[in-house]
């Protein structure tokens, strides 16, 4: 099964990104800020980091550029709501997929299933 780390400092947000990609067949790990990722990064593996940009003590962008040095085999997808990040997570990680709030579960759960070859986004509406 496919193992997605969702790094997510908004409660809501990483409950609503994590019960779309778990009904949609992923296996999913939730934490609320990119240091709680660094021990599981480190000890179990993971397919994909979706990660927020914007968090506090450890920002999505730091948190990606530490996954790709210890398990370059992980892919990176940011989410964020602010333009200039999205911009500055471009230049710092050019082969991570950015998807900008607000964005419906689908468009989210189609972007997962294409990095994976997986057509699983059907079932939302």
């Amino acid at each position: 099964m496919i193992r997605i780390l969702v790094a997510e400092d908004d409660d809501s947000m990483r409950q609503y990104l994590t019960r779309a990609l778990e009904r949609s067949g992923y296996e999913v790990v939730a934490v609320d800020r990119g240091t709680a990722a660094l021990p599981l990064i480190a000890s179990e593996r993971f397919d994909l980091l979706l990660t927020d940009i914007v968090m506090p003590e450890m920002d999505g962008i730091e948190l990606a550029q530490h996954v790709a040095s210890v398990a370059p085999e992980t892919r990176v997808m940011f989410i964020t709501g602010f333009a200039a990040v999205t911009l500055r997570a471009g230049r710092m990680a050019p082969e991570a997929k950015v998807l900008s709030k607000p964005f419906h579960l689908r468009d989210l759960v189609l972007e997962v299933d294409r990095i994976f070859d997986r057509n699983s986004a059907s079932g939302l509406s």
